[in-house]
């Protein structure tokens, strides 16, 4: 990561925030480098780091000015950035792709047609490009948990509804822009809702509360209302296993499919 020190941008950001920005626009090879640098920070363990948080293109290190100061802590940064990931890294990575069952229309999806006719397709077209590949995971914000995806057609995007709704089901899945999403919360929204997930993304309490982590892989799988409700049920009395499976891949590459 030598080459990249002098590409990146830090910034302060209040008096205990260190922003580092390492590109100016949206994409799967800028985010491997943002998380990559944030599992050498966290790694590397540095006194008066409190935590790092990893965004589309730049990274938020918070740190206890009384423990180290921002000078101090830009140099250890630098330090990481010359000596890279040491010796023996691996030219892969592995990657976890987790597959999320959906119901997509009726009382789960509401926006499936208006989708389908903004695109001049039918609702099994819209369903079927938008479960045909897996969705990498860039950050997770607005809600606990919320994915931000990359990867979406641009055949299935749709506007934003004029008017938001004031609550959207936990576990609803939605497209605004180019974007797609799952809500892991119940929550106010202006996403188009296309279908429903029977899963948590988001259960507090737990050991490890997040479905999904940043560098992760999403790929929905269209499931039919009788499934719906047996998985639902699965869930709520814990027996329900979440189907994943690990893969390595170059890096900074995409993964489509799945």
């Amino acid at each position: 990561m030598a080459r990249e020190l002098s590409e990146i941008r830090m910034l302060a950001a209040g008096e205990g925030g260190l922003v580092l920005e390492m590109g100016n626009r949206i994409s799967p090879a800028i985010n491997a480098r943002v998380r990559r640098l944030a599992k050498l920070i966290s790694r590397t363990g540095i006194e008066g780091v409190i935590e790092v948080v990893p965004t589309y293109r730049s990274l938020m290190v918070y740190f206890d000015p009384l423990n180290i100061n921002r000078s101090d802590l830009i140099k250890a940064v630098q330090r990481i950035l010359v000596s890279g990931p040491g010796p023996g890294a691996e030219a892969k990575e592995k990657v976890r792709i987790v597959r999320v069952p959906v119901c997509y229309g009726g009382e789960y999806g509401p926006d499936l047609d208006y989708v389908a006719r903004h695109n001049g397709l039918s609702a099994e077209q819209v369903i079927a490009i938008h479960s045909s590949r897996s969705y990498l995971v860039y950050m997770l914000g607005f809600t606990p948990g919320f994915p931000y995806l990359g990867g979406m057609s641009g055949k299935i995007a749709a506007p934003r509804l004029e008017k938001p709704r004031k609550k959207i089901p936990r576990g609803s899945v939605g497209i605004a822009g180019s974007q797609t999403g799952l809500y892991p919360v119940e929550s106010p929204g202006g996403w188009r809702l296309i279908g429903r997930t029977p899963l948590k993304p988001f259960m507090p309490g737990a050991p490890d509360p997040f479905l999904l982590a940043a560098g992760d892989y999403l790929k929905f799988t269209p499931v039919s209302s009788d499934e719906y409700d047996r998985i639902r049920l699965e869930v709520e009395n814990g027996s329900y296993i979440t189907d994943t499976c690990m893969i390595f891949r170059e890096r900074e590459a995409n993964v489509q499919g799945g």
